[in-house]
């Protein structure tokens, strides 16, 4: 009896766990113009312990590893394509602007200066149509899904509770 109480507190955290993962991500698998793009957000990720580590001046990390899998019935699924995308805010009290920098698969893509914290959360906690994949390496009518895994730098502005990091995905079906 015992044993099954403490098994059964487990698949209620771990239930928990996954359904928190669905609200805190929110991602958005598009096929347009022969490719594969993703939109995702990180609902409630700009809280007052990343915006306390942003306004001490300490370099603010999120970084998004993407990726593109096909599902496979009764085995792995399989990895079609992957991406890494980190977005990063050094803000300087001096001057009080925010130096925000977004590097996809270790290249600079977008790099700007900014004064106001609506732009940075924006920045930080948002991806608009990264291009994941070309079409061409997808199977016609075949189920995909984009899972997408978030993590937050420094450590101690973590929105993610005791999680180092957190994941959701999105399934679609690729009808050309």
């Amino acid at each position: 009896m015992k044993r099954q109480l403490v098994w059964c507190s487990v698949a209620f955290v771990a239930a928990s766990v996954i359904v928190r993962a669905a609200e805190v991500v929110r991602i958005l698998p598009i096929v347009r113009d022969d490719q594969v793009v993703v939109s995702c957000e990180l609902a409630d990720a700009y809280t007052d312990d990343v915006r306390e580590a942003i306004s001490s001046g300490l370099r603010t990390t999120f970084t998004y590893d993407l990726e593109l899998r096909m599902v496979v019935p009764a085995w792995v699924d399989r990895t079609i394509a992957t991406s890494v995308v980190s977005t990063s805010d050094q803000y300087d009290n001096l001057t009080r602007r925010h130096t925000l920098t977004r590097v996809v698969n270790g290249r600079v893509d977008e790099a700007t200066v900014t004064e106001d914290e609506a732009v940075v959360r924006q920045f930080l906690t948002a991806l608009t149509r990264v291009p994941l994949s070309r079409t061409s390496k997808l199977n016609a009518n075949r189920d995909y899904y984009v899972r997408i895994s978030a993590r937050a730098r420094p450590r101690g502005s973590s929105v993610f509770s005791f999680a180092d990091a957190i994941t959701g995905s999105a399934k679609f079906t690729f009808i050309p």
